[in-house]
């Protein structure tokens, strides 16, 4: 297939639209399912780089969970616990493959921005995968290779209509990549330096205790950056990404939205959230939202009466501040990517109060002597990568 036509672009008036290889040849990718769009085929692309690269860089199997050309959550096929089990609302499908465990926790770790993603699996899709897949709101996945039950299974989803994307796992991009801008083509060489461990032995910290964990962690934020529209920050605990920050025009914005986000994957592991009397008639995606309400400011939403009812069998006891507070302490371990230098050392400190022990960013600030200071202060392990990893 040498042209895919499309619906549309990136809103219903950008018509025509559609991809083909600007050289003639044809396209890596075949259809096997449904019509992705526009916007699918971006998430798509850089999902399967993303998943692409971390296969490569760690050994194991990955998956990412894209919306809006971003991941919402990306991590390895490494086996999942209990406590995982159930925040990642999998508990009922037994032992998963680890292709499976990499999506359960891809997609798991921030399901409100998972509703409704675009799936990269860096292996061939099995029979676990599709499973879970069915029963998830998704609009699409791209893989190596799909399973025969596997493929079946997807095909059902959305009354035929959810996209199955094979593509060929040896296509290899030109070194140049162009797009146009308002009628202006911009060209640059592809983003293809390799995401190791040896960006990570310049540590500029008295603290220079890295583990293999911590190692796999920072190179799963790294490679997970390089696909994340920039200002981007991750925070990232076993294997896997638990705290995303996208898209912000300030560094620190984005070290609180990410650290945000990996309080409340922290958070749900708490007894009094795992153990929410809620009704068995709430579907998954409002059992989502609600935990999310219930961890924020606005838990009166869920909690006041009138409301409680339609939620829960008993009206749940406020999870207080301190509360939340005291169980927060308790993170520790989590690591950090940043896609480039940190300017001041405020973002260090935020990174400290959702357990971060293990810091990678590129460098070159003028003011690297408070960064690394800050680092010191909460006897952090800080690399210099030396790598910035803007994306756009």
């Amino acid at each position: 297939m040498k042209e895919l036509a499309l619906k549309y672009g990136c809103n219903p008036n950008q018509k025509p639209s559609a991809i083909y290889m600007a050289d003639g040849s044809d396209l890596p990718i075949e259809v096997l399912c449904g019509r992705p769009g526009y916007i699918n085929l971006l998430d798509a692309f850089n999902a399967w780089q993303l998943v692409s690269e971390l296969k490569q860089a760690t050994g194991l199997p990955a998956a990412a969970s894209f919306k809006h050309v971003s991941p919402a959550g990306a991590a390895l096929g490494l086996p999942l616990d209990e406590i995982e089990r159930k925040i990642y609302q999998v508990d009922d499908l037994g032992d998963l493959s680890p292709m499976a465990s990499a999506y359960a926790r891809a997609r798991g770790a921030d399901r409100m921005s998972s509703f409704g993603d675009f799936v990269a699996l860096s292996d061939t899709c099995d029979e676990d995968t599709a499973r879970l897949l069915k029963r998830e709101v998704s609009d699409g996945i791209i893989a190596p290779d799909f399973a025969p039950a596997a493929l079946e299974i997807l095909k059902e989803k959305k009354k035929g209509a959810y996209a199955v994307i094979r593509i060929d796992p040896s296509y290899v991009p030109a070194k140049e990549e162009t797009k146009t801008v308002f009628g202006i083509t911009f060209s640059q060489g592809r983003n293809d330096l390799p995401i190791n461990e040896e960006l990570l032995n310049n540590i500029v910290t008295k603290n220079k205790e890295l583990t293999e964990a911590a190692k796999k962690d920072l190179l799963l934020s790294l490679i997970t950056l390089k696909y994340t529209q920039s200002n981007s920050v991750c925070y990232a605990k076993g294997g896997q990404a638990i705290g995303i920050g996208a898209g912000q025009q300030s560094r620190i914005h984005c070290t609180r939205l990410a650290g945000d986000k990996a309080d409340k994957w922290f958070l749900r592991q708490a007894p009094q959230v795992l153990e929410l009397p809620f009704r068995t008639d709430i579907r998954r995606p409002d059992r989502d939202n609600t935990i999310d309400l219930y961890l924020g400011e606005d838990a009166n939403d869920v909690l006041a009466d009138g409301k409680w009812q339609d939620l829960f069998t008993v009206r749940p006891d406020p999870f207080t501040y301190e509360q939340k507070r005291a169980w927060l302490d308790k993170n520790s371990g989590v690591a950090l990517g940043s896609d480039a230098f940190f300017p001041f050392g405020d973002n260090i400190e935020r990174a400290a109060r959702s357990g971060v022990a293990y810091v990678a960013e590129p460098g070159g600030s003028v003011r690297d002597d408070h960064v690394i200071a800050s680092a010191d202060a909460h006897n952090m392990v800080l690399c210099f990568t030396g790598l910035r990893l803007f994306h756009h």
